[in-house]
């Protein structure tokens, strides 16, 4: 479970400086310059964790509140031929550039998702996605579904028939067999894709593993951007190993790419696509916002494009006004302020005796009462997801705008990661 803002629609502001290019908050150089020449890989890990707008050392902040790594760098190049990579944070927060001198992109930056991963591993997102569905490891651990909002079903199959498909996981466009697409035009908050289901056998649950969530990165910068390269956050792709049709599993959904810059440049690539493999993902979402233009990038998926007045002042976070929603409680233990869904790797964010169902308690701000509050368990394997509406309960203080929920959800063996989210009316 992650306590995140929602992913509903924000308008983008601005204010006016005297300087000629745009003001990115935060922007001090303060890790330097990132000159990237071979391929490398960033371990988001070793930012320690702080808040966003303090001077950073080298290596980023983590900034659990904002769920984000955040850099700050004076420039960034990245060179022809070179591929630059990340290993995820523990929380798998996606990534946040803010740049006070120029951006040069002659290579790759990938936020990619893993193809299906072997038994009993999950297949990564990028930083700021989900995990692809687990695969048939034993009888006792056999597939799930694919993690994330719009995270891929593991589809049963019934009777004689001997395979079903795994739905691949949704972004901004309905993964194949998929749920419906979430988030926003904007990328206010900064999110990834979804991971795709593994595919199921009417025998041994689920055989075939999905495809991790494509990532999210923010490029925000005060100067320029040139990109003759590739910046990519991709699904994973699924397993199409299954007999005939029947036993591919799902690929995961691209990612969150969002590109803020006085001035844009560049013949190269920004893509954000679900992975093709098995059952297709969906695609994720594309946001760019500059004063200037001269770039021939054209962008997969269609991205939403803003024109930005001269001396901009760039929106990094959702206004403080926005809708929020977290988790309070589980079983009647509180969620940590930070949670991980380690699945066993570094402990459980909280754990529940033997029962057949939990009280999830949900907090929302600035959500309306008519607003439908769902909430959603995916267990590590050997079953579906479930998702179910929450009862309102109450406005404490009355007239606050902040909303408690609750809903009660079936319990079984092992670990589940619950997510919470929002559709207003």
């Amino acid at each position: 479970m992650k306590t995140a803002l929602l992913p509903l629609a924000c308008l983008t502001a601005f204010s006016v400086n005297a300087s000629a290019a745009i003001i990115v908050p935060g922007a001090d150089g303060s890790d330097g310059p990132l000159n990237i020449t071979e391929n490398t890989v960033i371990d988001l890990g070793l930012a320690p964790t702080g808040v966003w707008d303090a001077p950073a050392t080298g290596a980023g902040i983590y900034d659990p509140t904002k769920w984000a790594v955040v850099f700050k760098y004076s420039s960034v190049n990245v060179a022809a031929g070179a591929t630059l990579t990340f290993k995820n944070n523990a929380s798998r927060a996606p990534v946040v550039w803010l740049v006070s001198g120029n951006v040069t992109i002659d290579g790759t930056v990938s936020l990619n998702g893993q193809d299906h991963a072997a038994a009993p591993l999950l297949a990564e997102p990028g930083p700021g996605g989900f995990r692809g569905g687990a695969k048939y490891f034993v009888s006792s651990v056999t597939g799930g579904a694919g993690f994330g909002v719009g995270g891929g079903a593991s589809v049963v199959a019934v009777g004689l028939q001997l395979e079903t498909p795994g739905a691949g996981g949704s972004y901004g466009v309905a993964g194949g067999n998929g749920r419906p697409p979430y988030g926003n035009p904007s990328l206010l908050p900064l999110i990834g894709g979804s991971g795709g289901g593994s595919a199921s056998n009417f025998v041994y649950g689920g055989i075939y593993g999905g495809g991790g969530g494509g990532g999210a990165l923010l490029v925000a910068c005060q100067q320029s951007v040139q990109i003759s390269g590739t910046i990519q956050a991709n699904g994973g792709n699924g397993d199409p190993a299954g007999l005939a049709n029947g036993g591919k599993s799902g690929s995961g959904s691209g990612g969150g790419i969002r590109i803020v810059s006085d001035s844009l440049s560049g013949n190269g690539s920004i893509l954000a696509n679900g992975g093709s493999s098995g059952i297709g993902g969906g695609a994720g979402r594309v946001r760019i916002e500059r004063v200037f233009n001269s770039a021939t990038i054209i962008p997969t998926p269609d991205p939403s494009v803003v024109d930005l007045a001269t001396n901009s002042t760039a929106l990094i976070w959702p206004p403080t006004n926005a809708p929020e929603v977290r988790i309070v409680s589980v079983g009647g233990t509180n969620a940590p302020a930070d949670p991980k869904a380690g699945f066993g790797t570094i402990g459980a964010d909280v754990a529940l005796p033997s029962a057949s169902t939990t009280t999830v308690i949900i907090e929302t701000k600035n959500v309306e009462e008519a607003s439908q509050v769902l909430v959603r368990a995916t267990p590590r394997s050997n079953a579906n997801f479930t998702e179910l509406p929450a009862a309102f309960v109450s406005e404490t203080p009355s007239g606050s705008g902040i909303r408690f929920w609750t809903a009660t959800l079936p319990v079984g063996t092992g670990y589940n990661a619950v997510q919470a989210r929002v559709i207003r009316p």
